[in-house]
């Protein structure tokens, strides 16, 4: 039975998660490759029941996938000095404030200008097309960064590494190289959902107060999480069937959020599959 192997990309390497473990390996400046691991922690019988597992997974993969980034900014010597859980905490805080600003309150007070109302159908759906939208030009801007560009390519390498691992080959740098960079499971996919879910989700607010209905928003937000989560799992298990279209703009979209990855950055990400694959079998 294969594992299910999820991940992301990080500073010059690649985060991988199994049900047990996480394993993070990083292109170190003198051309090594460091490695880091992590056990997780045993989940209970309630956080993994439906919709309630879709939360829990957001909470671990926004925690974990954290830690392994500002871990690789130091291992690939971007980051000199040691950096505390409270600088962590803070960090992260400020990305979620940065997201929820960016993607939730900057679109809402836009469909206001443009519509006048706060609540209804056409204003949610235009909310929802601006949500869509600043997040599409969001990606179109970052993409063009030189760093961001080395990031997408690992995160290339690392859906190949599991698309490999999947098919049930031999996890070497020369086979995951003739497997495809896009993957149906990708976080970008369960981004997109949210986004279509959320449009739906937020038109059963009726509050007209501006401030109540972004508070509202925000609370709602783990309802949507845990929806999406569902979603995504099932169209994975049905492929053939209408749940399909879900992740289509996803597996669009991963055309530009992942890139061709060089040899040695496969190698990475071979790295992380292989000792992650090692730490499940003993």
């Amino acid at each position: 039975m294969k594992l299910p192997l999820g991940g992301q990309a990080v500073i010059e390497g690649v985060m991988i998660k199994s049900p047990r473990y996480v394993v993070t390996s990083v292109r170190t400046p003198k051309g090594t490759i460091a490695s880091k691991q992590e056990k997780l922690a045993k989940k209970g019988r309630i956080a993994q029941l439906p919709f309630v597992r879709g939360v829990v997974n957001m909470y671990e993969m926004l925690s974990i996938g954290y830690r392994a980034l500002l871990w690789s900014a130091q291992a690939s010597g971007e980051d000199d000095e040691k950096i505390s859980s409270f600088d962590i905490g803070l960090s992260l805080l400020l990305s979620i404030a940065f997201a929820l600003g960016l993607f939730l309150v900057l679109p809402f007070f836009l469909t206001k200008l443009l519509y006048g109302k706060t609540t209804g159908v056409i204003f949610n759906l235009i909310d929802g097309l601006l949500r869509v939208a600043i997040f599409l030009l969001y990606l179109l801007a970052i993409s063009r960064m030189k760093d961001i560009k080395r990031l997408f390519q690992y995160h290339g390498a690392e859906h190949q590494a599991v698309n490999c691992y999947e098919a049930g080959k031999p996890v070497s740098a020369a086979n995951v190289k003739k497997h495809s960079p896009i993957h149906r499971r990708c976080g970008t996919n369960f981004i997109m959902i949210v986004l279509l879910v959320s449009i739906f989700l937020f038109s059963f607010i009726t509050t007209g107060n501006f401030l109540y209905n972004i508070l509202l928003r925000i609370v709602l937000i783990p309802l949507v999480a845990a929806v999406s989560y569902e979603l995504l799992k099932l169209a994975d298990k049905y492929p053939a069937s209408a749940l399909a279209a879900l992740v289509a703009p996803g597996i669009w979209l991963q055309r530009l959020t992942t890139a061709k990855p060089t040899g040695k950055q496969v190698q990475v990400a071979v790295n992380s599959v292989l000792r992650i694959l090692k730490l499940e079998r003993g």
